[in-house]
C-alpha cells in the first residue's frame, strides 16, 4: 500500500530523478490505459458525449475555454504542491490529460523552468533576443521543450551517450504515440461533433495562451527597449488584470517566482504582510515573557 500511495502522491520529478526507466514506464502506462479505454468504447459502440448540433451549444463555448485554460492554471500550481497532497497528484494527472501533455512533462518542464529561468541555453522556454517577439517564440518553445527534457535524463542517468540518445529516441517515439492515442480518445469520448466543436478550438486557444503567458510575464512587452532584460514580471492592466481575477492571479509572475508555494501571487504582499506581523508578534511575546525570577 505504502508503494502505490507513494506513486500517487511523489511528484514525477523526484520519480524521474531516481529512476532511469521512470519516463518510458509512465508513458507506457499511458499508452497502455488510454489503448484499452479506446478498445473498450469502440467495442461497446459508444456514440459520442455529443450526439446532435444544437445552436446554444456556441455560448458554451467561452466556457469550456475558460475551464481549459483553468486546467492549465491547475496542473501549474501542482507542479509546486499547492493542492493538498493526497489530491496533488490527481489533480495534475487530470489536467494532463486535458491538456494533452500529461502532468510529468508538465512538471518536469516547469521545474526546470524555475531552476534555470530565463537562462538561454537550460530554460525549456526563454525569451530571448533572437526569439523576442511573441511568434518566434511559441516556435522556439516547441522545440525547445523536448530538447531540454532530453538534456534533463542526460544529466541525471550518464550524460549525453550514444546509448542515451536511443534510448531517448524510443522514449520520446512512445510520448508521442501515447499522445495520438489520448487524442483518439477524446474523440471517441465526445463524438465528432463534441471533439471539433469544442476540444479541438480550445485545445489550440489554451496552447497559445499557454505560450502568451509564459512569454508576456518575462518581460516580453518591453522587447522594444534598448538592451531589454527578460525576467518575471507582475502585469495587472487590461487584460492582464482581468486575467488576473479568473485565474487565480497567473499574471502576478514576479510574485510566483518569489514564492511558488502561494496558490494565487496575487496574495504575496498580504502574505508577507502578514507573515512580518506574526513573527513581530511572536517576538514582541517572547520579550514580554522576560527572564524567570528566582523564587522568593
Amino acid at each position: 500500500m505504502s508503494a502505490i500511495a507513494a506513486a500517487l502522491t511523489v511528484q514525477p520529478s523526484v520519480r524521474f530523478r531516481h529512476r532511469k526507466w521512470f519516463y518510458v514506464l509512465y508513458d507506457g502506462t499511458y499508452l497502455l490505459l488510454t489503448s484499452l479505454a479506446l478498445a473498450a468504447m469502440l467495442s461497446f459502440g459508444w456514440q459520442g458525449l455529443v450526439r446532435e448540433w444544437h445552436w446554444w451549444y456556441l455560448l458554451l463555448f467561452p466556457l469550456v475555454c475558460h475551464a481549459q485554460i483553468l486546467c492549465s492554471v491547475f496542473i501549474h500550481n501542482c507542479s509546486h504542491g499547492n493542492f493538498p497532497k493526497p489530491i496533488n497528484r490527481l489533480i495534475g494527472e487530470l489536467c494532463g490529460i486535458v491538456v494533452l501533455t500529461r502532468y510529468a512533462s508538465w512538471e518536469i518542464i516547469h521545474r526546470r523552468h524555475h531552476k534555470y529561468s530565463d537562462d538561454p541555453d537550460m530554460d525549456p522556454h526563454p525569451v530571448t533576443p533572437d526569439a523576442s517577439g511573441y511568434w518566434p517564440f511559441v516556435w522556439k518553445t516547441i522545440v525547445n521543450v523536448e530538447v531540454q527534457l532530453q538534456r534533463q535524463f542526460f544529466e541525471l542517468h550518464g550524460g549525453d551517450t550514444p546509448e542515451n540518445r536511443t534510448f531517448e529516441k524510443r522514449r520520446a517515439y512512445t510520448s508521442y504515440a501515447t499522445n495520438l492515442v489520448l487524442i483518439a480518445c477524446w474523440y471517441v469520448f465526445l463524438g465528432p461533433i463534441g471533439f471539433f466543436l469544442f476540444f479541438v478550438p480550445a485545445s489550440i486557444i489554451g496552447f497559445f495562451h499557454l505560450n502568451h503567458f509564459n512569454w508576456s510575464t518575462h518581460n516580453a512587452l518591453e522587447r522594444h527597449q534598448e538592451n531589454p532584460e527578460f525576467y518575471p514580471v507582475n502585469l495587472d492592466r487590461g487584460y492582464f488584470w482581468l486575467g488576473n481575477r479568473i485565474w487565480f492571479g497567473i499574471y502576478y509572475h514576479g510574485y510566483h517566482h518569489k514564492q511558488a508555494s502561494l496558490f494565487n501571487p496575487m496574495h504575496y504582499e498580504a502574505h508577507q504582510r502578514a507573515r512580518a506581523e506574526r513573527i513581530a508578534a511572536k517576538r514582541g511575546h517572547s520579550g514580554d515573557a522576560g527572564p524567570s525570577q528566582p523564587a522568593a
